[in-house]
């Protein structure tokens, strides 16, 4: 990697940084109940990378208490720049990042960090998971890594997926567990092939959040609620059909074509109600769904994904995404397509994809799609394309690549 001029560390605003903390602390003890196994960086001295494993959005609040130093957290550019308290964020040191790529200016904070003997966090996987299945790491991670020249940690979250599922609203609190260790040390670093650093990354960030819980058995306030599950869920694992699945009386999934039927427990678990074969893990029923789509896209590589959408772009300056306009967006195998009325003017702009591994969205709601600096929020009319879209982007993504 090209050796660069670092920009100046900003150092985080202590008073603020030690309130953050505070805070942190009681989500922590309240929401995830953290427990920690291992905790390798309470007094760790120099400059170091923490790589975390990202199951819930608000996972930080469980890593920002693990040491007294400050940690400069890595976010993506997109959260960043659309909450109210970006300011705060700034004064926190806090460092936004372009999702799914990075530019030389954000390389340049992120090496000021190490250079200047401090502390380092990012989250490889760079979104939280859907379905207790951790996102795809991009394969520049593990060169990154190399490049930062500085020891490494993993910080590695369980159970925190229980606690604010994606596909639902609120918090579910219950025990969580955050085990901090040494994972490579910066003289065996550079001695490492870029295949021996993601071998051991992998294995180390990686997570299935359900066969985890078999292990941990934790039970997460009204966890046997799985109502919003179908947005992920999309398609029946029985006969295949697409968006018949609902859910009714709060814990039972079913398909209205087949009538194939599962209850989920308080662990999460799926139990299989009359005929058909179980499938007991949330993350193995969304496998089964994205094996199946990706398999049809390699016989149909001409396939296309379209669908309205009311279109939203962030606005840096009141930091919050804004109504622009209505169009059509469509995938296909190598780029999205936005096509309609932007701000009054009429568009037709082709985004590749053929780089990105997944996108941001919400189950049942929107995606977002990247073009350079613009941010564009798709709020599809039917919200119920919107997981169909992400598993399209994901199996293009992997048969491209």
């Amino acid at each position: 990697m090209q050796v660069l001029n670092s920009e100046k560390y900003i150092r985080p605003h202590m008073l603020l940084y030690r309130a953050a903390q505070l805070v942190a602390a009681g989500f922590a003890a309240t929401v995830f109940k953290r427990k920690y196994i291992r905790n390798e960086i309470r007094n760790a001295q120099g400059p170091y990378v923490v790589i975390a494993n990202h199951q819930a959005a608000y996972d930080f609040a469980g890593l920002i208490g693990a040491t007294k130093r400050p940690l400069t957290f890595v976010i993506s550019n997109s959260f960043y720049n659309s909450l109210p308290i970006t300011g705060i964020l700034r004064k926190l040191g806090v460092i936004p990042k372009q999702q799914f790529q990075t530019t030389v200016s954000d390389m340049r904070r992120i090496k000021a960090v190490i250079e200047n003997g401090e502390s380092l966090v990012i989250y490889p996987a760079g979104l939280m998971c859907e379905d207790g299945i951790s996102t795809p790491i991009p394969q520049a991670t593990y060169k990154f890594l190399k490049w930062l020249d500085a020891d490494v940690y993993v910080a590695r979250a369980s159970g925190t997926y229980f606690t604010m599922p994606k596909w639902t609203k609120g918090f579910r609190p219950g025990r969580t567990y955050m085990d901090i260790y040494k994972l490579f040390d910066r003289a065996e670093l550079k001695k490492l092939s870029v295949g021996e650093i993601k071998e051991r990354t992998d294995g180390a960030i990686l997570f299935d959040a359900y066969r985890e819980q078999e292990g941990i058995r934790s039970k997460y306030s009204n966890n046997d609620n799985i109502e919003g599950l179908e947005k992920v869920l999309y398609a029946c694992p029985n006969c295949g059909k697409e968006f018949t699945v609902k859910v009714k009386d709060g814990n039972v999934i079913y398909c209205t074509d087949c009538g194939f039927a599962e209850r989920s427990d308080e662990y999460g678990f799926l139990h299989l109600i009359g005929e058909g074969e179980e499938l007991r893990y949330v993350s193995d029923w969304s496998k089964l769904i994205y094996e199946r789509h990706r398999d049809m896209l390699k016989e149909h590589p001409e396939y296309t994904l379209s669908a309205k959408t009311r279109i939203y772009m962030l606005d840096y300056d009141r930091h919050k995404f804004t109504w622009v306009g209505l169009g059509k967006l469509t995938l296909g195998k190598t780029a999205f397509k936005i096509e309609g009325v932007i701000n009054g003017s009429s568009v037709d702009m082709t985004i590749p994809t053929t780089k990105l591994p997944t996108l941001p969205f919400k189950p049942g709601k929107y995606l977002e799609v990247q073009d350079g600096g613009d941010i564009y929020r798709c709020e599809l009319d039917d919200g119920k394309l919107v997981m169909k879209f992400i598993n399209t982007v994901k199996a293009f993504f992997e048969l491209n690549n």
